[in-house]
């Protein structure tokens, strides 16, 4: 493959070598762009890494946070005068109502799920205009075959 030299004219160079230029150029310019795509989506996977972990450390330590909170709760109902195991069932029962209350969102918002619901529609609709049109097609020869008299030859029919 010729490459432009810094002296050298384009003018003098026949069509096929600047078609080959030409080619080479955009065959490194992709080079290059493909280099530079995966040298940002390296540094974006490390940066996704990194904050991942560091979400990970966070709700570790959330949770955490509720069991103290949980047990001060608890021991905070037993100053009151209650007796210690029924200070930690309240809050145990507490938990459970807070789980069935999300639950019962959760199945609400999943049944609202409509699963591409257009997308299915518009896809479908398609799907049933190719098939009438190859079906119409295929009636039109239909219609034209039957249209033949007794001797056997074809009659236009319009």
């Amino acid at each position: 493959m010729s490459e432009a030299l810094p002296g050298e004219r384009m003018e003098d160079k026949s069509v096929g070598e600047l078609v080959a230029l030409a080619s080479g150029n955009i065959s490194d310019l992709v080079r290059a762009e493909m280099t530079l795509a995966k040298m940002e989506l390296k540094a974006d996977a490390k940066k996704a890494a990194l904050s991942s972990v560091m979400l990970t450390i966070a709700a570790v330590m959330g949770g955490l946070i509720v069991i103290l909170l949980s047990v001060s709760f608890a021991l905070g109902l037993a100053e009151l005068g209650l007796w210690l195991w029924l200070s930690f069932l309240i809050v145990a029962v507490v938990y459970g109502l807070l789980a069935l209350v999300l639950m019962w969102l959760a199945k609400r918002i999943v049944k609202r799920i409509e699963g591409a619901k257009r997308t299915r529609k518009t896809l479908k609709d398609d799907f049933t205009a190719l098939r009438r049109r190859g079906d119409s097609d295929k009636r039109d020869a239909d219609r034209l075959g039957s249209a033949k008299d007794d001797s056997g030859k074809s009659e236009l029919t319009a």
